[in-house]
Parts: C-alpha cells; structure tokens; sequence
C-alpha cells in the first residue's frame, strides 16, 4: 500500500460507511414511532404517505454558517 494513498482510501471507506448509515437511517425510524417527542431543532421528522424525511436543522444551520464563515475568510 502506498503512504500515500492511505488517507485517501481511509477517507474512501468512512464516506461509504456514512452513506450506509444515511441510506439505513431511515428504514430505522419509520419503526420508532416517538421521534415526534424530540424538540423539532434537534431532530425533524415528516411523514408523508409511507414518505419519510428526516433531517437536524441545527445540523444545517451549523453547516451553512461554517460555508459562510469559509467563503467569507477565504474571499477577502
């Protein structure tokens, strides 16, 4: 194995296992019928005709100040 390589291919297998995890992650939820408890910043649940969307919206707004932060300190 090249030195070289092993960031990459250890950063290749953590984004498949994420992508596992994100492709399971739903079919778990939709049997745990008490997400609705759980404040809606934290965890946001929407459940449309066997449709289930699941996502954090302090997740996103922590992201998208992050990529602004980043656009703004690399802009200038």
């Amino acid at each position: 194995m090249d030195a070289d390589l092993a960031p990459l291919q250890l950063f290749g297998a953590l984004l498949l296992v994420l992508g596992a995890i994100l492709f399971i992650l739903p079919m778990v939820l939709e049997r745990l019928p008490s997400l609705e408890k759980v404040p809606w910043i934290i965890l946001y649940v929407y459940r449309s005709d066997g449709f289930v969307f699941v996502t954090s919206p302090i997740l996103i707004i922590i992201s998208v100040l992050s990529f602004l932060l980043y656009i703004l300190r690399y802009r200038i």
